[in-house]
């Protein structure tokens, strides 16, 4: 590759939830371009560490950082481990999320809590931390992870649910307020994607209708849209939720 096709060369990204899927396939595909990335994981130090492995085995430059994006003080000193390392903090990809499966009249006050504040509360935290860096440099790109079922519904999962949908307005919220410093905000929904599911997570919930390309996505697709959203090409975009689901539901 030559320096034109590596635009994000010398820029510092945090993946939360970095280990595995999209969050991994996300932060590979980044450090490939030149960035260096904080690989987050809540508790599987091995996992994480075995990504960022991978990436500097690769000639790329990573971390694994261990912490939980609903307590705030952990970001925060998430963040400050990020600009130690690399220098700053250019890109923030909040995919940390918890998935869970029970009746809506089932589900303890607890687990609704935690299955919005992973993602929720997580993403506000961890653009709240990165923000000051971005505002300084007048460039950065906050990306959230969607998902299809906060439009088209999907039973058992109105907790996670919530949290995507609220994803949508912190996005668009955010987009307006840091547009002036050169700071871009988007969402990246994805559809039916093939990814490894914890056991925590269920069974994955059958397709209602078949996508008009008739297969599941793969995590590397996704992580291009990620990574398109990175670029210089992408100045002109923010406040979007951008849908990656085979044509299975075109947005709004």
């Amino acid at each position: 590759m030559s320096d034109t096709d590596l635009p994000l060369d010398g820029k510092v990204a945090i993946v939360t939830g970095g280990a595995r899927n999209i969050g991994r396939a996300t932060a590979k595909r980044l450090a490939s371009y030149g960035v260096s990335v904080v690989v987050n994981a809540v508790q599987d130090r091995a996992a994480a560490d075995a990504v960022a492995h991978e990436i500097f085995e690769a000639g790329g430059r990573a971390l694994a950082h261990v912490c939980d994006v609903t307590d705030e003080d952990a970001v925060n000193e998430m963040a400050e481990t990020a600009v130690k390392a690399f220098g700053s903090i250019d890109i923030v990809i909040s995919n940390a999320s918890v998935r869970g499966q029970k009746p809506f009249q089932e589900i303890p006050v607890e687990e609704w809590r935690r299955t919005l504040a992973v993602p929720l509360d997580g993403a506000f935290f961890c653009a709240r931390a990165a923000a000051p860096h971005m505002i300084k440099k007048r460039w950065g790109r906050i990306i959230t992870l969607g998902g299809i079922s906060a439009y088209i519904g999907t039973a058992n999962r109105v907790h996670l649910l919530a949290a995507k949908a609220g994803l949508v307005g912190l996005t668009r919220g955010l987009a307006v307020e840091l547009a002036p410093h050169g700071i871009t905000c988007n969402v990246v929904s994805p559809g039916h994607i093939d990814t490894e599911r914890p056991a925590s997570a269920g069974a994955r919930p059958p397709m209602k209708v078949e996508p008009p390309i008739k297969r599941m996505g793969d995590v590397e697709e996704i992580a291009g849209m990620i990574h398109y959203l990175c670029l210089p090409e992408a100045d002109y975009i923010t406040g979007q939720t951008m849908h990656v689901n085979g044509g299975l539901y075109y947005g709004t």
